[in-house]
């Protein structure tokens, strides 16, 4: 559905003045009719990426494809076009505070110079997906955070577009607010077959509704892909920074800051084991305990689901000795179990 060839933008340059390089050269495709995420730090560059597929920015070099169509190329009235076709929802939802829900809804529809009985067709089926049938009479200054949102993407949604853009549209809403409009997104994701891209910084936002998705760091998509494969087996330094707070069991302080690269004697190897796939649900634990012995310890673990799919993972200690080792090794090859050294401590 997009697809970014190439692409820098920079900021900046005239007279005298240095340039700002936002990005630095953008190769990325979203798959049509997924719910695909783009994540990273703050200044990352991931409100340049997103404004340039709906021609709020411009690319400096490269080209931005959404359905084929070239958004540098397009005059205005070609932009119009593209506009009616991407539909956008914000951080702050950007309300019109002396419209009712209806007439925001209705804003786009009349600004296409719809008359009003088509307006009306369309704007209460909209309402009643959202949730708000019983509120299009209020006014913005009367609805919660997350009615106000619910209002903005059936503002997206009027023009019946084939893209939905997010521009970290659940940043301003408290956890549970939060969880009703990705549940929200991903029932229009499916009944409307509506490709959605999503920018964030909440890991906890891509991990419940993408399955696609990309790591923006200092302008570059540093990696991508399925959101299972990178949450579990990030290979970039910036994606498991990012993740560390969110996906698999996590270790204090004082156990991580104590671990060694190299195992002295009498040390212990702690390791971490990955379930998913066909090793989600067979007891591999206990037979790992069977096979190296019962001085096993488990000091950490977490259950999760990550774009839907079961994901589970164990930190666990044994002795570091090699007949140890090379037992543990030889599990794991066996069975498919994935691991991971965490390092070695008394």
């Amino acid at each position: 559905m997009v697809a970014f060839e190439g692409v820098t933008k920079h900021f900046g340059g005239a007279n005298g003045q240095t340039a700002f390089t936002a990005l630095a050269g953008i190769d990325y495709s979203v798959p049509k009719g997924a719910i695909s995420g783009i994540i990273g730090r703050s200044g990352a560059g991931k409100s340049t990426l997103i404004r340039l597929v709906n021609g709020l920015e411009l690319p400096s070099t490269g080209k931005v494809l959404v359905d084929g169509v070239d958004v540098g190329v397009l005059d205005e009235a070609g932009l119009r076009g593209l506009r009616r076709e991407v539909g956008m929802i914000f951080q702050h939802f950007n309300l019109l505070s002396s419209r009712t829900v209806h007439d925001n809804i209705a804003l786009p529809l009349e600004i296409a110079g719809l008359d009003r009985q088509a307006i009306d067709r369309r704007v209460k089926p909209l309402m009643e997906l959202v949730g708000l049938s019983d509120k299009s009479g209020r006014y913005p200054a009367e609805l919660s955070g997350g009615q106000k949102q619910r209002v903005g993407i059936a503002r997206a949604l009027a023009t019946e577009p084939k893209l939905l853009l997010s521009d970290e549209a659940t940043s301003a809403l408290d956890p549970e607010t939060t969880q009703s409009i990705l549940e929200l997104l991903k029932t229009i994701n499916r009944d409307l077959d509506l490709t959605v891209l999503l920018i964030t910084h909440e890991m906890e936002v891509v991990k419940t509704i993408a399955s696609h998705v990309a790591v923006i760091d200092r302008g570059l998509i540093v990696e991508s892909g399925r959101t299972f494969d990178v949450f579990t087996a990030p290979k970039h330094e910036t994606t498991r920074v990012l993740l560390s707070a969110t996906v698999g069991a996590k270790l204090p302080e004082w156990i991580r800051s104590d671990l060694k690269p190299v195992p002295a004697s009498g040390d212990r190897a702690l390791v971490r084991l990955v379930f998913f796939g066909d090793t989600a649900f067979q007891p591999l634990t206990a037979r790992l305990v069977a096979e190296i012995g019962t001085d096993l310890n488990i000091l950490a673990g977490a259950i999760d689901e990550i774009a839907g799919e079961p994901f589970g993972s164990l930190v666990v200690s044994y002795p570091a000795d090699p007949a140890t080792l090379e037992r543990a090794n030889r599990f794991y090859q066996e069975t498919g179990l994935a691991t991971e050294v965490l390092g070695y401590g008394a």
